[in-house]
């Protein structure tokens, strides 16, 4: 499928979809990419901690022109805004948060994930290496959530019965929320458990090179 030919969520659709299931007083980190589009969507009235590795808890949405912060940016360097009652600190402690296994859920993009839960995300052939936090995150964090296209601009399917790409971490992957759905690592294949809208299952098995079960045990 061609970058023209996109189905499911866009997006901005998919930042909300996942928005939508962070639980209210969670402590989260985001990585770079779509997961930093997150705070933007978080419901109204739900309190969730943000925290990017850069040395920020209680990172807030993206600020309006007239409300940029210079000394203000998240991991992707992007300008950010903090929420009330936020704090700033050195990477050593922010790692130590990560460490100390305080994150309930690290929210990562992703290259490739597997049934089993195993993670790429932090290299490719043609990239410069740039594994920076993610392999502690995938450790620390008490759940991972990948947030990622179905597939990538050659179409190539991310959803993999095996990495072929070098691992962030193994086993380390709880939810997936990808623009075709959302999807559970079961061991030996995905759990679909929604479809986004206008995406049916016969796509989703065309896209995605592992089996996948959906609601009501359909293959």
């Amino acid at each position: 499928m061609s970058v023209d030919e996109r189905i499911g969520w866009s997006r901005d659709g998919l930042a909300q979809r996942a928005a939508d299931d962070v639980p209210d007083g969670a402590y989260v980190n985001l990585g770079i990419g779509i997961p930093m589009m997150i705070p933007s969507r978080l419901p109204e009235g739900r309190e969730v901690w943000f925290h990017t590795e850069n040395g920020i808890l209680g990172l807030g949405g993206v600020p309006e022109p007239d409300q940029i912060d210079l000394d203000v940016q998240n991991a992707g360097k992007e300008y950010a805004t903090m929420v009330e009652g936020a704090s700033t600190f050195d990477s050593s402690l922010s790692f130590a948060i990560v460490r100390g296994g305080h994150l309930d859920i690290a929210v990562l993009g992703g290259m490739q994930v597997t049934p089993s839960g195993d993670l790429a995300n932090w290299t490719a052939p043609g990239r410069t290496p740039g594994v920076g936090g993610a392999m502690d995150l995938v450790t620390g964090a008490k759940q991972v959530w990948v947030v990622l296209d179905h597939t990538d601009r050659a179409g190539k399917a991310k959803l993999m019965r095996r990495c072929t790409l070098p691992l962030t971490g193994a086993r380390c992957v709880t939810r997936i929320y990808s623009t075709l759905g959302v999807f559970e690592p079961a061991g030996a294949h995905f759990d679909c458990l929604e479809l986004a809208p206008g995406v049916d299952e016969q796509t989703v098995r065309g896209l995605t090179d592992a089996e996948v079960v959906f609601a009501g045990g359909g293959r």
